[in-house]
């Protein structure tokens, strides 16, 4: 099959790869640039493991190509913070207990993070729906509910912290 060269931005960084012109997202982000924070659950947009946001939209990477996105910035949970600063969202499921095995955090940060770019005040009605798509096996959903909480307490103190920079 023939490759085509296609350009990505990926959590603020330009990658250039050649790709067959069927080949989904979550495969070039995984396989080609080493993101693998996205995961395959489902292959079929029911799990949400894969979620990544293009352009501050959660987006399903396993139903998308990736030839459709050249123009997008796409930021994987990958680039939500680092080590020495976690995200509000990272933080706040990692204090809140709200991942167990793991599989389906990634998409739950991802999904949170785009609800509280959204709405940094969301009800607990609002937080179940932006997570509706986001399956998890392990917790229950009280222990991830907490967590966005959690999440929403931490963004709200770093923003009263720093008003003009606080990085959402």
């Amino acid at each position: 099959m023939t490759k085509h060269l296609i350009k990505l931005k990926v959590n603020g960084e330009p990658y250039e790869v050649a790709v067959p012109p069927n080949k989904l997202l979550l495969d070039v982000l995984r396989e080609d640039l080493g993101f693998t924070g996205s995961k395959r659950g489902c292959d079929d947009s029911s799990c949400g493991c894969c979620a990544v946001l293009i352009d501050g939209a959660p987006m399903l990477a396993c139903v998308a190509l990736a030839s459709s996105y050249q123009d997008c910035e796409i930021t994987t949970v990958e680039g939500l913070g680092t080590l020495d600063g976690l995200h509000p969202v990272q933080s706040g499921f990692a204090d809140g207990g709200g991942s167990q095995c793991g599989f389906c955090t990634s998409g739950f940060l991802i999904s949170t993070k785009a609800l509280l770019d959204r709405n940094p005040q969301p009800s607990l009605d609002e937080i179940r729906e932006a997570l509706s798509s986001n399956l998890c096996r392990c917790t229950g959903y009280m222990q991830i509910y907490e967590s966005v909480k959690l999440a929403i307490e931490r963004a709200a103190a770093r923003k009263a912290a720093n008003p003009a920079g606080a990085r959402s």
